[in-house]
């Protein structure tokens, strides 16, 4: 897909706003100021602007709540991924999973979730009452019921998120009326996964595929509403935190990994295809403006030029300086029990983990060593093909990924595990996913007997998905809410703090086999190589490489413990500073209700429960 396209793509999507709508922020959740400045009959009648008032979903989307926090930046404390500071402010809030109810960006994504979801709902009635959804003309009809099932979808999806991050939350279905009341005490979090799954089973086999639309995998498609019905069902069917302060799971939480084994299965079914061999491509294609369907990919947010902040605030960091490319920043690090939890042969490694930064003089540079600053290499402004100029910032266009097949492989193949053990067909979707992990010579060993070692039993394979997804998805910030689900957040941030800090420890004792001390250098093209990344050497092989500290940045003789900073300040927080009280081995991953929706309740809502005690 070409910048021009693109952008006249993103004008499309959003330009419909002015046109049909006329909103402001929520005001009572889901009550704008007005409904509509056009006959709502008018507009749901043919399938042209029931497309364009479908398309007002789409536009929260490039909204900050989403392109730079619920994406990617308030997702980053985890095992895999993780922000830090020391500030107060609303992002460093979150990140200590810390949050007050005045917090600025939880009030971002309360306000358009429940603007998207406004919108849907209004999409979602308009096209029900619509004679075009039963016209005699097959050909409007399909697409009606396509329309309807992006909105069905995209209310889905906001659902699911204000669900995880504030637990039981107000439900509507319906759309801005003056007889209908939207302020709305919360529903029980069960209730309203059931509801939208139940939406989406219903809706699915009446969408069309991405190859069959104009915008193909950037835009809602029936792959990802596939893919959507699993997820969700795998959230509803998970673990989830309580305002006592405990985790439980449904009774009927099985019946909804049926539901995840199923509904994978029928994807997997009807519109198979290949992985490809090269995994680095999946994300260059995003860096260079390439949406192929049929391929890993299934859905990503559209973002024009000057919009999203994939290569800003994520991605290898490009510094300004002496080249066009702008500057480009990396919030999130990745720490080093993830970067050697790898197979070294393992070709989503260097795709994933990012060893190095562009300086000013655009020159290749080792990541900073102070707080093992690895980058999510996935994506990166100076991958770009047309650089965005000197003194750019935010704004790249580089699209975010929201679901790929891989996942719906390795969905379908825990869900199957969960219900019949690791059977031959959970088996073979995991194998799908590894293979394009190495390289074929290597399959008899790393792929075959690897399954055969972790498919002894239920909980072997189980344990090998969570690692197998840590390794497939780093770095597209889905990590948190796995682990909630999983009811494994405690225990695993436990063991990269644990795992921090022996590393340190060998670093300043001299013992174990990782590198203290890595040697660097440029090769002919200007990339940077490292000697040795996972063993210790005594001496590079001559002069004309750089000897630079590595793990050994990880202890600090300046510190009481002798620990990093970092490494007790930020991922040690997400289990023992903010969780104060709470039980062992419970993280306390539930904000607050933001104080704009508690005011406006009128009493309704307060943030009771989970510790708050504001």
């Amino acid at each position: 897909m070409n910048i021009n396209f693109m952008v006249m793509k993103y004008k499309y999507l959003t330009g419909i706003i002015a046109v049909f709508f006329s909103f402001t922020a929520c005001q009572d959740f889901l009550e704008p100021e007005s409904l509509s400045t056009f006959d709502s009959e008018y507009i749901f009648s043919n399938a042209e602007d029931a497309r364009k008032a479908v398309n007002a979903m789409y536009v929260h989307f490039s909204h900050d709540g989403f392109q730079s926090r619920l994406s990617n930046n308030m997702t980053g404390n985890t095992d895999i991924e993780h922000n830090g500071g020391s500030s107060d402010g609303a992002r460093y809030q979150i990140w200590r999973l810390d949050a007050q109810e005045n917090n600025g960006d939880l009030r971002y994504v309360w306000d358009i979730g429940y603007q998207a979801i406004r919108d849907a709902n209004i999409a979602i009635e308009g096209i029900l009452a619509s004679d075009a959804l039963e016209s005699e003309n097959v050909v409007l009809s399909r697409n009606m019921y396509h329309l309807l099932g992006e909105a069905y979808t995209m209310r889905a999806y906001w659902y699911s998120m204000l669900i995880f991050y504030f637990g039981d939350v107000p439900f509507s279905e319906n759309a801005p009326s003056v007889d209908v009341e939207f302020n709305l005490p919360k529903e029980d979090r069960n209730v309203i996964l059931s509801t939208v799954i139940q939406d989406l089973i219903d809706i699915e086999n009446k969408m069309l595929w991405a190859d069959e639309l104009q915008f193909g995998i950037e835009q809602i498609n029936r792959e990802y509403t596939l893919g959507m019905i699993a997820r969700l069902a795998l959230q509803r069917g998970g673990w989830y935190l309580k305002p006592d302060l405990t985790m439980t799971r449904e009774a009927d939480y099985q019946d909804y990994y049926k539901i995840a084994r199923d509904y994978t299965k029928k994807l997997i079914t009807l519109k198979d295809r290949t992985l490809g061999a090269n995994f680095r491509q999946v994300f260059m294609n995003q860096c260079k403006f390439i949406s192929p369907v049929n391929s890993d990919m299934l859905f990503e947010v559209p973002f024009a030029i000057g919009r999203g902040d994939v290569g800003w605030n994520i991605g290898i960091r490009v510094d300004p300086g002496n080249h066009p490319y702008g500057q480009g920043s990396n919030y999130m690090a990745m720490p080093p029990t993830y970067f050697y939890s790898f197979d070294r042969e393992d070709k989503r490694l260097p795709v994933t983990c990012g060893l190095y930064t562009i300086n000013g003089d655009f020159i290749q540079e080792l990541v900073s060593r102070g707080n093992m600053n690895i980058s999510q290499g996935k994506w990166s402004r100076h991958f770009l093909d047309n650089p965005p100029g000197p003194s750019t910032s935010k704004g790249t266009g580089i699209n975010w990924p929201m679901m790929r097949y891989s996942d719906v492989l390795l969905m379908f193949a825990e869900a199957e595990n969960e219900l019949n053990g690791p059977t031959g067909e959970a088996q073979d979707a995991f194998k799908r996913v590894r293979h394009r992990a190495f390289e074929p010579a290597l399959w008899s060993t790393k792929v075959d007997q690897y399954t055969a070692t972790v498919s002894g039993s239920k909980d072997d394979f189980f344990n090998a998905i969570v690692d197998e997804r840590a390794w497939e998805f780093g770095g597209e910030m889905i990590r948190k809410y796995e682990l909630i689900r999983w009811n494994l957040y405690y225990e695993k941030v436990k063991e990269t703090v644990d795992g921090c800090k022996q590393m340190a420890l060998d670093a300043f004792n001299g013992t174990g086999d990782l590198p203290d001390y890595v040697y660097t250098k440029l090769d002919e093209n200007g990339d940077l190589i490292i000697y040795n990344t996972h063993e210790k050497v005594l001496a590079a092989p001559d002069e004309t490489w750089e000897r630079q500290t590595w793990l050994i940045a990880m202890y600090s003789e300046t510190r009481p413990d002798g620990f990093a900073e970092w490494i007790t300040r930020d991922w040690d927080n997400y289990i023992n500073g903010s969780n104060i009280g709470v039980p062992n081995g419970i993280v306390r991953y539930i904000f607050p209700i933001p104080t704009i929706g508690i005011d406006n309740s009128k009493g309704l809502l307060k943030n009771d429960g989970y510790g708050f005690g504001f």
